[in-house]
């Protein structure tokens, strides 16, 4: 469960962004404005993150706040994981990564394999959808929605991205050191209880 602290921080937020943009009264712009910088005064506070940095981030955000979608794509080949390794901090995670406007999960999911991993895939089986704050994640500026979509290999070679710089695929009891701010051991476990149990259904929450 994400800190309170936390939680405050992105509920503020969220009031400052519906109130910039739907407000009309220059008192009350000012206002949301204050409302706005006092969440990110919060967050500067309890992260390492630079005050500047996060007052971009939130400066881009526009409208009524809503979650943001990261989508993992769940490949098995011979019983192991399919994982890349991420350039930006050396550590491993299912392919994924943000939703893209005019494509569903499902092309989403296939697209990052490719780009990630070099293997096309199909997508076969939604596995999960989770609320990022209510797993051990790093603390984020943003809420989260994650969703698992389980696919299958249908071509393709491993072949390294942009974004990463291995492809392996590992066994359930032999995981790598796990980039937890994409994925959790708790959420990998729960990959192969779905491989282990096809009739498992989704899990939410």
């Amino acid at each position: 469960m994400e800190p309170k602290w936390l939680e405050w921080a992105k509920q503020l937020q969220s009031i400052a962004q519906a109130g910039l943009t739907y407000s009309k009264d220059v008192y009350d712009l000012e206002r949301f404005e204050l409302i706005r910088n006092i969440s990110v005064e919060i967050l500067t506070q309890h992260t390492n993150m630079d005050n500047k940095i996060i007052k971009e981030l939130f400066a881009n955000e526009t409208g009524y706040a809503t979650p943001k979608v990261d989508i993992r794509a769940v490949v098995f080949r011979a019983n192991k994981i399919l994982m890349v390794r991420e350039t930006n901090d050396g550590d491993w995670s299912l392919p994924g990564g943000w939703g893209d406007i005019g494509l569903t999960p499902s092309e989403v999911a296939v697209k990052e394999v490719k780009e990630e991993s070099g293997f096309d895939v199909k997508a076969i089986k939604l596995i999960a959808v989770l609320d990022k704050k209510c797993h051990p994640h790093p603390p984020s500026p943003y809420h989260v929605y994650k969703m698992f979509i389980q696919c299958e290999i249908i071509g393709g070679q491993p072949k390294e991205g942009i974004e990463t710089d291995a492809v392996e695929f590992f066994a359930e009891n032999e995981l790598p050191p796990l980039s937890i701010a994409r994925n959790t051991e708790s959420q990998i476990q729960l990959a192969f209880k779905h491989l282990h149990n096809p009739q498992e259904p989704v899990n939410f929450d």
